[in-house]
């Protein structure tokens, strides 16, 4: 029986995940945490084979906290679950660690078997993303309506303050669509981020 804990900040999701793996027959759920820091808190004495991490955590990357849990863990087999699809998204969960794509809209089956395979040291990645991974790479960026305009007032030079004042959003969540535009176009600063959108022309 494959031990499986659960790191997702939706609790509708993760009670749907939790009977889904508990009928199935081959895994249980021993942990279920809705953000990071409480993974990190008590993942230790959890002791999962395998767990399911949301890109989007409230508190922080999962990209980031993938490849940290990875240096904590060895062992730990990682499963990405998320809404992101993105080519650069997949490709630094892999970097990092992760050993299996999910997309949170993929078939019962597809989870099932991605956590029946992950944990007998296999690469999974589900149907959508598969697909994703083998097109040429120019076309597997998309940007929503909200994330062009940020990066257009980020290519103007604001700061998240005034994108915020400008939007009427909080500097907050312009600091997570700034960060969430930083890991699509694959930059390492802001400088790097409007230079890529420029090349392809996003703005």
């Amino acid at each position: 029986m494959i031990k499986v804990a659960i790191v997702d900040d939706h609790k509708i999701l993760t009670d749907g995940l939790k009977t889904l793996i508990e009928e199935s027959g081959i895994a249980k759920v021993v942990c279920l945490w809705h953000t990071a820091s409480d993974c990190r808190a008590s993942i230790g004495s959890c002791k999962p084979d395998l767990l399911l991490l949301d890109v989007g955590l409230p508190d922080m990357s999962g990209v980031d906290f993938c490849k940290e849990l990875k240096q904590r863990y060895p062992d730990l087999k990682i499963v990405a679950l998320t809404t992101h699809n993105e080519y650069s998204v997949v490709r630094q969960m892999l970097e990092n660690g992760a050993s299996g794509y999910l997309v949170k809209n993929a078939m019962t089956e597809e989870v099932l078997a991605g956590i029946d395979a992950v944990a007998n040291g296999n690469i999974f990645l589900c149907h959508e993303v598969d697909v994703l991974m083998k097109q040429p790479k120019e076309r597997q960026l998309w940007l929503s309506q909200r994330e062009s305009e940020i990066l257009k007032l980020v290519a103007e030079g604001l700061t998240n303050g005034e994108i915020a004042d400008r939007i009427f959003l909080s500097p907050e969540t312009i600091k997570s669509y700034r960060k969430n535009l930083l890991l699509k176009l694959d930059a390492k600063n802001t400088a790097m981020l409007v230079r890529i959108a420029l090349e392809q022309k996003l703005i």
